[in-house]
């Protein structure tokens, strides 16, 4: 009976590690394929920011919806390299509009790895592969010295320092930058 009870605990055990395994930890939070964007993103501390927008945006519905959703999902760190009172300007319920464009110009319409991505930048005659945003504006993503970047049409650059964290509606590559929209 205690052999039974070891061995099936142990089996959960391995279980669960390996589906923590299998998608990175992103704000010091385990990220579960088995829920969706919004679910996940709330438990990342690295994430705050982009979460208190999302909410102000009312875009949290969408985010939880079927998608799929590919979402360049920059970090604390990038709202705050933003000019001086931006975020704060952002977030006041009469620029919502600007809000929901900020923010939809970091989602792209299906589920694309980084893999695929990167795949699409090197074989493409100029280096860039060119796709657009939720929010109608063009990114590009570009591989240098082996890491991904996302351009906006700004030619502002965010690097992808986690790719691949696996959701229920998509997929959240962590972005370095904030992508502003013209």
């Amino acid at each position: 009976m205690k052999t039974t009870i070891k061995a099936a605990l142990l089996t959960t055990v391995l279980g669960a590690t390996a589906a923590l395994a299998a998608n990175p930890m992103v704000g010091g939070a385990p990220m579960f394929e088995d829920k969706n964007i919004v679910e996940n993103a709330v438990n990342s501390a690295d994430h705050t920011t982009l979460v208190a927008a999302v909410k102000a945006a009312e875009l949290v519905e969408t985010l939880q919806g079927p998608g799929p959703f590919t979402v360049f999902a920059p970090v604390n760190a990038a709202f705050e390299a933003l000019p001086a009172g931006t975020v704060e300007t952002l977030l006041e319920p009469e620029n919502k509009g600007m809000l929901q464009k900020v923010l939809t110009a970091h989602v792209v319409a299906g589920d694309w790895s980084g893999t695929e991505i990167m795949r699409m930048a090197q074989n493409s005659s100029d280096g860039f592969y060119h796709f657009n945003a939720m929010s109608g504006d063009a990114l590009s993503a570009q591989v240098k010295n082996g890491s991904l970047y996302i351009f906006d049409e700004s030619g502002n650059a965010g690097k992808v320092t986690i790719s691949d964290v696996d959701q229920s509606n998509g997929v959240i590559h962590v972005v370095d930058t904030v992508l502003v929209p013209k």
